[in-house]
């Protein structure tokens, strides 16, 4: 299948497994007999008092095995659901703390705040014993809004914290700043909104929790985006036991986006049940309770302000951002708009300096945290929709400034104003490809033809530049089972991407096995005793640096083991990765001569000595690689729109994606990325609105029925074009790729609506544009 080697646009080989109804999902697995099944009682309040919990008639429904309340939870002395975050103040204090156990105690903070678990027999009991428990709240007055939260006088989340102010944070050189903006020629200021999201993965959440008594040791089946933060977590923060006391098993997991990578209070509880029953015990989220309880995404405001001289020149830029973390602080939230987000506000352009200050705001909302970039996309859209402004305030042509402002190709490697070292770009010559894609230049006659039909067409672009993370290292295993596959563990989680192909296509390239040959195995936390797991793009770079390494080490030990095989000196022994025979694989052979034996086949041969007692090089191997650099994808979205003004109605008739990712192992894996990317960036930015009500804090957007997520007529037939500037700082090239579509696509298409909306007198519109918003600006730019 991979005869071609890498670089290749092989079909993923995971995927005739998957559509034909292969999957195996953790609702999808058949609990053992005398499972029990969990119901979570979630606060239908944004903000109240807990002044008791009656659980005595739920007790009584038939088939109710237990309800769980915060008072068996202390009783059984566990600890709490964390954020592993530490964050200064800009004071030099430390952020606020939000504790947070897995059901509420004496108080709850948002609408879907777990206040009891109920264990039934059946899912059915369970819901009626859910019904049964008497909750006596006492409401409060929320704070939902974030524009408000943060002010003086609004209702406390915590009254512990004194404010609903977290942190309060900045990062860069503040008087220089400062100092340039009063020199500059031309300050442009714009305050945007990054709209909150839901993920809404096409898998809900699940978990199946068993205990072994006798080994005193939990075995927790759920969706993650990597099994060793969930155990890690569960058992340091949560159980106080020993690592080795947890197992999380990961099977399929239908979509991730970061909201599966954390350690979620339903986990917890069914752990603590089953080994208060001693019995195993499955929770499964219906698709509200996954509305009000899975993390929501984006969520910031940003006063923005770049200041050029006198030809256009960047010289500092400033951003001030309230960046909503809902009512705890989630396991990685903290890092998200701050770290995370402000390492890439210098984009692919030469600033002097950047100030960033984010004030983290606690609100009555559910938690938010990381969602597809995690901060790069916020950040790079705040940028690309100050140039945009700046372009037009200086009079100077959008696709000029840019190009004025790049960093060139000459100057790599690049420090950039926040400090990031750029190894390699090429972002004029990848700006040049989409202006051309996009036929740019021929946009004036198209716009004509959408005028003559009533139409107001637009067309917008956005450089944006991605800086990838995760973990200092990886892991990789390949061993030779008893069937002839070879398997590879690896340490990182597949939500989709494509992992199974990309690692079989690096493994057949390195030994030549062929990839029908090679399975890929994932996710168990005992069978693969460390990972970094999948998160911030890292997988392709991360693990294949692992699985390069683990490679060399079974071709070394290949080379001794066909010595001893071949009665020749291992400096004598070479290894061919291709084609020794169908099913063989690559070949070790004595140089100079015809004789040589098949990787599998003198795998299979030391094993088969091994099981006999007599002396064998197994060729098994096992690697960590230590991720001394991460990268720096970037590209250029160009978006055209059309709209309908009587109506307000958006389409989208081309979309442009130009790509620097780096090495493309598998460019059609590659484009399905951008275009899942794209996808979630066009929803965000026209489609999909998360609407609290501001007096009761009610999500009035918790189901379909009310949350837009665009539907296949809505999205336009995404162009994508790859262009390779190979990343310097790991050996296969390679630059993340799987965030790179949702980086570049909020900006572009605003970018877009606004040139639409400028010849009606609109100069700004923030997301969600929907028709109805559209419509509003057009009407009051129409009647100013």
């Amino acid at each position: 299948m991979a005869k071609f080697g890498l670089s290749q646009p092989l079909r993923r080989i995971e995927d005739p497994r998957l559509l034909k109804g292969g999957g195996r999902y953790t609702d999808d697995i058949a609990v053992k007999s005398g499972a029990a099944h969990g119901v979570v009682l979630r606060s239908p309040h944004a903000a109240a008092r807990i002044l008791s919990i009656d659980t005595a008639a739920a007790l009584e429904v038939p088939g109710v095995l237990a309800v769980i309340t915060a008072r068996e939870w202390a009783e059984e002395g566990l600890g709490e659901i964390p954020c592993v975050i530490p964050l200064k103040n800009s004071d030099g204090t430390d952020r606020a703390q939000t504790p947070r156990g897995a059901l509420a105690e004496d108080r709850v903070r948002f609408v879907g705040d777990p206040v009891a678990f109920i264990v039934a027999e059946t899912p059915q009991a369970a819901r009626d014993g859910a019904e049964a428990v008497m909750v006596d709240y006492d409401v409060l007055p929320s704070a939902t809004d974030l524009a408000t939260a943060h002010e003086p006088g609004a209702s406390l989340v915590w009254d512990e914290v004194g404010s609903n102010v977290a942190f309060d944070w900045e990062t860069g050189d503040k008087e220089k700043a400062e100092a340039l903006v009063q020199q500059a020629a031309h300050v442009t200021r714009l305050t945007v909104v990054n709209n909150r999201v839901i993920v809404a993965s096409m898998e809900g959440r699940a978990a199946i929790a068993e205990y072994d008594a006798a080994a005193e040791k939990f075995t927790l089946t759920c969706g993650t985006q990597g099994s060793w933060l969930v155990k890690n977590l569960l058992a340091g923060n949560v159980f106080k036991v020993a690592p080795e006391k947890i197992r999380v098993i990961t099977p399929d997991v239908g979509g991730g986006f970061g909201m599966k990578l954390y350690l979620y209070a339903e986990y917890a509880l069914v752990c603590m049940a089953a080994r208060r029953l001693g019995r195993p015990v499955k929770w499964t989220s219906e698709r509200t309770e996954a509305f009000q309880s899975d993390t929501h995404g984006r969520d910031n405001i940003t006063l923005g302000e770049l200041a050029v001289d006198k030809d256009g020149r960047f010289l500092a830029l400033r951003t001030r951002n309230y960046a909503n973390m809902g009512a705890y602080l989630s396991t990685f939230a903290p890092m998200i708009p701050t770290m995370a987000g402000t390492k890439v506000l210098a984009s692919v352009y030469n600033f002097q300096v950047i100030h960033a200050r984010v004030i983290g705001v606690l609100t009555n909302t559910v938690p938010v945290d990381a969602y597809r970039g995690a901060g790069r996309p916020e950040s790079n859209y705040v940028v690309e929709r100050l140039i945009d402004a700046a372009a037009r305030e200086v009079g100077i042509d959008r696709v000029e400034i840019r190009r004025r402002n790049m960093v060139a190709s000459s100057a790599m490697p690049y420090v950039s104003a926040m400090g990031q070292r750029y190894d390699s770009g090429e972002f004029a010559r990848v700006l040049d490809a989409a202006l051309a894609k996009a036929d740019w230049a021929g946009f004036p006659a198209r716009r004509a033809a959408s005028e003559a039909r009533g139409l107001k067409r637009g067309i917008g672009l956005a450089y944006y530049l991605e800086a990838t993370g995760g973990g200092p290292t990886e892991r990789a295993e390949v061993r030779f089972a008893a069937d002839g596959f070879a398997e590879v563990l690896v340490g990182t989680q597949s939500t989709g991407q494509g992992h199974e192909t990309a690692y079989a296509m690096l493994t057949s390239n390195e030994l030549g096995i062929p990839m029908d040959r090679i399975r890929i195995i994932q996710g168990d936390s005992d069978e693969i005793p460390t990972g970094g797991g999948t998160g911030g793009a890292r997988s392709l770079y991360s693990e294949g640096q692992a699985i390069l390494l683990t490679t060399a080490t079974v071709i070394e030990k290949g080379k001794q083991a066909a010595s001893e095989h071949l009665e020749a000196a291992v400096s004598d022994i070479e290894f061919t990765p291709g084609g020794f025979g169908e099913g063989k694989g690559g070949k070790f052979a004595v140089v100079g001569t015809d004789r040589g034996v098949g990787i599998l086949e003198l795998a299979a041969i030391q094993k088969a000595r091994a099981a006999k007692g007599e002396p064998a090089t197994l060729l098994d191997a096992a690697e960590v690689a230590e991720i001394k650099s991460h990268t720096f994808p970037n590209g250029c979205h160009v978006a055209e729109v059309e709209i309908e003004p009587d109506t307000g109605l958006i389409t989208v008739p081309r979309y442009i994606v130009v790509d620097d990712v780096g090495h493309a192992v598998n460019p059609m894996i590659v484009r399905g990325q951008v275009h899942g990317g794209v996808a979630q960036g066009i929803g965000q930015a026209v489609h999909e609105r998360t609407a609290y009500d501001k007096e009761s804090g009610q999500l009035l957007s918790a189901s379909f029925m009310d949350y837009a997520l665009p539907r296949a007529e809505d999205l336009p037939d995404i162009e994508v074009d790859l262009i390779e500037v190979p990343c310097e700082t790991n050996p296969l090239g390679v630059k993340g790729a799987g965030e790179a579509g949702a980086v570049g696509s909020p900006p572009a298409m605003m970018n877009a609506l606004v040139d639409a909306l400028s010849t009606v007198g609109v100069n700004h519109i923030d997301m969600p544009a929907t028709p109805e918003t559209v419509w509003k600006a057009i009407a009051e730019a129409q009647a100013a």
